[in-house]
C-alpha cells in the first residue's frame, strides 16, 4: 500500500487550469482517469487526510503510485479527453456503465434488396436501422407478431429466403397474411419496401397518419360494398391499436427525450433510463455501477453521477451510430436529469454538437414530465434494491474468500489478481494449456489466454508446466523493459507507460503479473512453477499448486500441504478459478483434437484444398467409403479431375496420407 505523500506533486507545480488527470500504479497501469475545470483544486483534494476520504477513493490513491495531467484549452475538451482515455485504458477505479447483459434490438436491414425485421443482439452494422433497446426480446416479438399483420415484411433469414425461392413455395408466414412473401414474387422489391418503410415510420412515432390512411381505406372500401376489404382494414387497424397501447402515451405533446433517475448509497448507485419518442416510452435500461469518487452530500453524489453518465453513455451511443452510419441521431432533443452537473453547461453543448442542433439538459418541476421522473426514480430504487439482495452475499462472499487466501498462504496483500494455469491432452497427444485471469473474485474474460504446447511431451505435465510459465512471464518482461513512466517538475510524463502499446495504444496483453499464481496439479506441478519464475529472476508472484483429488493446496518446496476447510470461501474461489481454467483448456483440446482427426487424412494429398476436402466428404460422407472408391466415383465429384482423382486414390490406398497427417501433427 503506497503512502500517497511519496508521488505527491510538489506545491505550486499543478496548474490551475482545466485538464484530464491519470493515475497509475506501480506496473504502469493507468487505474483511474478525471477531469476538473481546476486540476490544481482537483487533484490537492486527493492529498488531503486519507480518514476522510471515500473508501473507494482511499483505496485507489493507496493503490497509485504517481499521477499526471494533461492541460486542455476548454472544459469540452476536457470531457472529450476523459472519455477516450477512459475506453483506452479501461481504469479500474473508474464508474463504467456496464451490465451483463446485452439489450435487445429491433434491427431492420435496410441495405438489403428485400429488407429483413428480427430481433437482433450486438454491435450495430452499417445499412441496418435499429429500434429500442428494450428489456426482454419476448416483448419485441410479441409486438412483431402483432404488426406483421398490417406490415407483412420478411422476417426470414437469407438461408430461408433462398430455400423458398428456389422451391417457387412461400413459408407458413406467407400462407396466413403475415408476410408478403416477396420470395416467390408475390410483390415486386419496391413494394415490400414500402411495406417496411411504413413499418419503420409506425415504429418512430408517426402513427396518426398512418391510422388516419388506414381509417379513408376502410371507409372508401365499405361504401364501395368491398365488405371483406374494409373488414380486413377494420383488423390492421384494431391491430394497431392494441400494438399502441403496450407503448403507453406518457406525454401528449410528441416529447422527444431521455429520462434518468439514480437510487444511491454510500457504495453503489442504480441508474435508470426510459426512451421517450413520440410521446411513447421507446425502450428502458439501467446498471448498477460501484461508486468512487463522493463527498458525502447525496446531492453532489447525484450531480457527479449525472455528469458521468452522459459523458459515457451519449460517447458510446454516437460511437455505435457512426459505426452503423444510421444516419439518426442517439441523442434527444432533450434530457431530463435529477440534478444538474456543475459542468451542465459543457456537457449541454458536447451534446448538441452530437446531435448537431442544440440540447436542452434541464431538471423537470412540475407537470407530467416531472411525473414521469418520479416514475423513472421508482423504477431506480427497485432495481437498486434487487441488487443490494442479490448482490450482498456474493460480495461478502468474495471479500473473505480473498482475506482468507491471504492469512492461509501468508501473503503481504490479498490477492486481487488470480491467474492460473491448467493443461490438457490424451496420452500426451494435442498438448494445449489455458491462462485464466480473475480479478477481485470474478473472471476477467477478455485477458484469458490459450498455448499450443510445444515442449510439453517430453517433461509430461511438470514439462508442459514450466514451458508455459516461461512463455507467459517472458512476454511480461518483455512488455515491461522500460521503465515507468516518471514526472518532470512541471508534471510531464518523461516516457513511454510500458503497459501500453505504442502502436495501438492499447493495453498490451501480459503487461500485468498476478499476485498469486495457480496451477492445476499438485507439488510437482507447483515447483516446476516456481522454479521457472526464480530462473527468470521473478521473485513476487506468489505460486501454490491445487491437487483434484482431495482439493489440497501445495506450497512449493513445501512436503506438506495446506488444508482449506472444505466450507472455505477461500476454497470455493480457488476451485471456481481451477474449474473454469479446466474447461478453457477443455474446450481447446477438443477443439484442435477434433481438427486433426477429421482433416489430416486429407490435408496432405497434394492438390485438395479446403473446398476440394469438403467436396470430397460431402459425397462420400467419410473418409473410409472415399477409401474404397475407384477412380471414377471419385471423378464424379464436382471441382475433381481425373489428375486429382487418381492422386487421391493412390494417397488413400497406400495409407501415405494417414501417416503423413500424423506425422505433420
Amino acid at each position: 500500500m503506497a503512502d500517497p505523500s511519496t508521488y505527491r506533486p510538489a506545491p505550486g507545480t499543478i496548474p490551475d487550469a482545466p485538464g484530464v488527470y491519470r493515475f497509475h500504479d506501480a506496473t504502469g497501469r493507468v487505474i483511474y482517469v478525471g477531469k476538473a475545470k481546476s486540476l490544481r483544486s482537483r487533484l490537492s483534494s486527493y492529498f488531503a487526510d486519507l480518514a476522510g476520504l471515500h473508501p473507494r477513493t482511499r483505496q485507489m490513491v493507496t493503490t497509485a503510485t504517481g499521477v499526471q495531467w494533461t492541460v486542455v484549452g476548454t472544459e469540452v475538451e476536457a470531457l472529450q479527453l476523459e472519455y477516450s482515455w477512459i475506453k483506452e485504458y479501461d481504469p479500474k477505479f473508474n464508474v463504467r456503465y456496464r451490465d451483463d447483459k446485452s439489450y435487445p434490438v429491433l434491427a431492420v436491414t435496410l441495405h438489403e434488396e428485400y429488407p429483413r425485421l428480427h430481433v437482433y443482439r450486438g454491435p450495430r452494422k452499417r445499412g441496418v436501422r435499429y429500434f429500442g433497446p428494450y428489456a426482454h426480446a419476448w416483448a419485441i416479438r410479441e409486438t412483431l407478431d402483432m404488426l406483421l399483420r398490417v406490415f407483412p415484411a420478411r422476417t426470414c433469414s437469407a438461408g430461408v429466403f433462398k430455400r423458398h425461392s428456389q422451391i417457387g413455395r412461400p413459408c407458413l408466414l406467407g400462407y396466413i397474411g403475415k408476410c408478403s412473401a416477396p420470395c416467390v414474387g408475390r410483390v415486386s422489391a419496391d413494394e415490400h419496401r414500402g411495406i417496411v418503410e411504413d413499418f419503420c415510420d409506425f415504429l418512430a412515432g408517426q402513427t396518426d397518419q398512418l391510422m388516419r390512411r388506414l381509417d379513408k381505406q376502410m371507409q372508401a372500401a365499405s361504401a364501395e360494398l368491398e365488405f371483406e376489404r374494409a373488414a380486413r382494414l377494420r383488423d390492421d387497424l384494431e391491430a394497431l391499436r392494441r400494438a399502441m397501447e403496450k407503448q403507453a402515451v406518457v406525454l401528449g405533446d410528441g416529447t422527444d427525450a431521455d429520462v434518468v433517475a439514480f437510487a444511491q448509497d454510500e457504495l453503489a448507485a442504480a441508474v435508470q433510463v426510459f426512451h421517450i419518442r413520440g410521446g411513447r416510452v421507446r425502450g428502458q435500461r439501467g446498471w448498477v455501477i460501484d461508486k468512487v469518487e463522493t463527498s458525502g452530500d447525496e446531492t453532489k453524489d447525484t450531480s457527479e453521477l449525472t455528469s458521468q453518465f452522459l459523458t459515457q453513455f451519449y460517447g458510446e451511443q454516437a460511437a455505435l451510430a457512426d459505426q452503423a452510419d444510421s444516419g439518426g441521431s442517439p441523442v434527444p432533443r432533450e434530457v431530463l436529469v435529477p440534478e444538474l452537473p456543475e459542468d451542465s453547461e459543457t456537457i449541454a453543448g458536447w451534446l448538441g454538437e452530437l446531435r448537431g442542433t442544440r440540447v436542452s439538459l434541464r431538471v423537470p418541476q412540475r407537470g407530467d414530465k416531472r411525473s414521469l421522473m418520479e416514475t423513472v426514480e421508482r423504477n431506480a430504487k427497485e432495481a437498486f434494491q434487487q441488487y443490494k439482495l442479490r448482490r450482498a452475499g456474493d460480495l461478502t462472499a468474495r471479500s473473505a474468500a480473498l482475506q482468507e487466501l491471504q492469512e492461509a498462504l501468508a501473503l503481504d496483500t490479498a490477492p486481487l489478481r488470480i491467474e492460473c494455469i491448467d493443461v490438457s491432452h490424451v496420452q500426451g497427444s494435442d498438448v494445449v494449456a489455458s491462462l485464466v485471469v480473475f480479478e477481485d473474485g470474478v473472471p476477467r474474460k477478455s485477458e484469458y489466454r490459450r498455448f499450443e504446447v510445444r515442449e510439453g511431451a517430453e517433461g509430461g505435465d511438470v514439462g508442459s508446466i514450466d514451458e508455459v510459465v516461461r512463455r507467459r512471464f517472458a512476454r511480461y518482461l518483455s512488455e515491461t523493459a522500460k521503465e515507468v513512466p516518471q514526472e518532470t517538475p512541471d508534471g510531464e510524463a518523461t516516457g513511454a507507460d510500458p503497459a501500453i502499446d505504442p502502436d495501438t495504444g492499447r493495453p498490451k496483453r501480459f503487461a500485468y503479473p498476478p499476485n498469486l499464481l495457480v496451477i492445476d496439479g499438485g507439488g510437482p506441478q507447483a515447483n516446476a512453477a516456481a522454479d521457472a519464475l526464480t530462473e527468470m529472476g521473478i521473485t513476487d508472484v506468489a505460486v501454490i499448486g491445487l491437487a483434484k483429488r482431495l482439493e489440497e493446496v501445495w506450497l512449493p518446496a513445501d512436503p506438506d500441504p495446506v488444508i482449506l476447510a472444505r466450507t472455505s470461501e477461500a476454497l470455493y474461489l480457488l476451485q471456481r478459478v481451477r474449474d473454469e481454467a479446466h474447461r478453457f483448456a477443455i474446450s481447446y483440446h477438443r477443439a484442435k483434437r477434433s481438427k486433426r482427426m477429421t482433416g489430416s487424412t486429407l490435408d496432405s494429398i497434394p492438390g485438395l484444398g479446403e473446398t476440394r476436402r469438403a467436396a470430397l466428404l460431402k459425397h462420400f460422407g467419410s473418409v473410409k467409403k472415399l477409401r474404397q472408391a475407384t477412380v471414377d466415383d471419385i471423378v464424379a465429384v464436382p471441382g475433381i479431375g481425373r489428375s486429382t482423382a487418381e492422386t487421391v486414390h493412390a494417397a488413400l490406398a497406400d495409407g501415405t496420407a494417414g501417416k503423413q497427417g500424423e506425422q505433420s501433427e
